[in-house]
């Protein structure tokens, strides 16, 4: 693994997994993509693990999505969108064990991917939630339902919205749901390997049962809203050359955190 570090420990029954591009804001490549995949699926059987804290190494993001410098190929016809993204979660891997995220500094775009798919969030005082993608002609169709379902509409519609113009603080998110405690700074990491090592130690099968069974409530509704998403992508997308453009001409003014 050269994108993705794990480190589990036995005795606890936890593992970490750190995303480890801090050079480039933890952004996912795809190399970053496809180790995810395969450390969620190789997770699902290795019984010593029992609950999985989610991070980002430095503490200046815990994820920025989709590295900008990714080309991904795509066809013609909306209704066959390659979307590397959509397999990086443990959700989309098959891994029922609980994973609890560990966020720190910047979380954004694709980073709800991760997010999204993780039973909650401890997060320190410096993690702020945003979404760029209308800033730059796009459209957020996976990042918005899956925060739809962690966040009241009028939230998660303002921050999909506002763009990079907007920031949503730690205290922000943890007054509307978002986040589940905000620790002291420097204290999001344990603070999640706490709550996963209580989760850890209580029997496995009732547990995963649990996980199966919170996912289970909402996922007939994200199944159809998914199918929804290639076409509005699609169809709402600016053309790349003037996503770029627009991206170059951002405004560079400090946004607004609330």
């Amino acid at each position: 693994m050269s994108t993705v570090r794990l480190e589990a420990d036995k005795d606890s029954g936890v593992a970490v997994v750190t995303l480890d591009r801090a050079h480039r804001l933890n952004a996912i490549d795809l190399d970053m993509a496809r180790e995810l995949t395969d450390i969620w699926r190789a997770l699902r059987f290795d019984d010593s693990v029992r609950a999985v804290v989610l991070t980002g190494s430095g503490e200046r993001a815990f994820c920025t999505g989709i590295d900008r410098d990714v080309v991904v190929p795509q066809p013609s016809s909306p209704y066959m969108l390659d979307d590397p993204l959509l397999t990086v979660g443990p959700k989309a891997n098959d891994l029922w064990k609980p994973v609890v995220a560990a966020v720190r500094g910047m979380a954004c775009g694709g980073a709800f991917y991760l997010l999204g798919e993780c039973e909650f969030v401890v997060a320190d005082p410096t993690a702020v939630f945003f979404d760029p993608h209308t800033s730059y002609g796009m459209v957020s169709a996976y990042e918005s339902m899956l925060m739809a379902a962690r966040m009241p509409y009028g939230e998660v519609a303002r921050m999909m919205l506002m763009g990079t113009a907007e920031r949503i603080s730690a205290r922000r998110a943890h007054e509307i749901g978002l986040v589940s405690e905000v620790t002291e700074e420097g204290g999001a990491l344990a603070g999640a390997v706490r709550c996963a090592a209580v989760v850890a130690g209580y029997p496995p099968e009732g547990v995963q049962g649990t996980v199966r069974a919170l996912w289970a409530a909402q996922e007939a509704g994200r199944a159809q809203a998914f199918a929804q998403a290639p076409q509005l992508i699609a169809l709402g997308n600016l053309p790349a050359g003037r996503q770029a453009e627009l991206f170059r001409s951002r405004d560079r003014t400090e946004p607004r955190t609330r």
